[in-house]
């Protein structure tokens, strides 16, 4: 997995489109719980909205199980997939897009609801400021305590997080480590790797 961006803050814009209310408001997310929660407090903050149509990218930005929108109510397609679009386009990741609606009188038909929701969502990430995600993954090394100097120098050559040691049969570290650096641990491994035991939550 690459590194990838995602919002350092939350933003929120308002714009007016043929009498409608359109107020746009984006958080980062750390997943899909923190998306949903965060749709469910604009859902309360505009509980006379005529829609809170939303979309989000909860993770990393390539992984579909992550992606997800909705219309509320709007006509289909015309809302939360336009949004969830323009996330994608946008490369970042742990982001969540909430529109709120507020109808004016004046029906804008399919294209211009397309239009105004990726106006109104546009409008809200040129305000974002971002900062860089380094995807990790969980490790775990177990070897004979004859080896321990071996691991120390694998884990300041490749940075990484302890997390846990457990001095048990063998040496056990619990520990993360950039996802891109893991094949390169692994290859570092292999002069050992009869004595050592990798397992890794890629």
């Amino acid at each position: 997995m690459k590194t990838y961006l995602r919002p350092s803050a939350a933003v929120s814009s308002e714009i007016i489109i043929k009498h409608s209310r359109f107020i746009c408001y984006i958080a980062p997310v750390t997943g899909r719980a923190e998306a949903e929660a965060f749709i469910d407090s604009i859902r309360r903050q505009h509980p006379k909205a005529n829609h809170n149509c939303w979309s989000y990218v909860a993770g990393y930005p390539e992984d579909p199980q992550q992606w997800n929108c909705s219309d509320d109510g709007e006509p289909k397609g015309t809302a939360g997939q336009p949004m969830l679009n323009i996330l994608r386009h946008s490369g970042m990741g742990q982001i969540c897009a909430v529109v709120t609606r507020y109808f004016g009188g004046v029906k804008l038909g399919t294209g211009g609801l397309v239009r105004a929701y990726g106006q109104s969502l546009n409008e809200s990430i040129r305000l974002l400021e971002t900062e860089e995600v380094v995807p990790q993954s969980a490790i775990s090394l177990s070897a004979g305590y004859d080896l321990t100097g071996d691991l120390e120098q694998l884990i300041a050559r490749f940075s990484i997080q302890v997390e846990e040691r457990l001095f048990e049969e063998q040496l056990v570290i619990h520990g993360r480590i950039e996802a891109q650096q893991l094949d390169d641990l692994k290859q570092a491994l292999q002069p050992i790797q009869h004595k050592v035991t990798l397992t890794a939550d890629e």
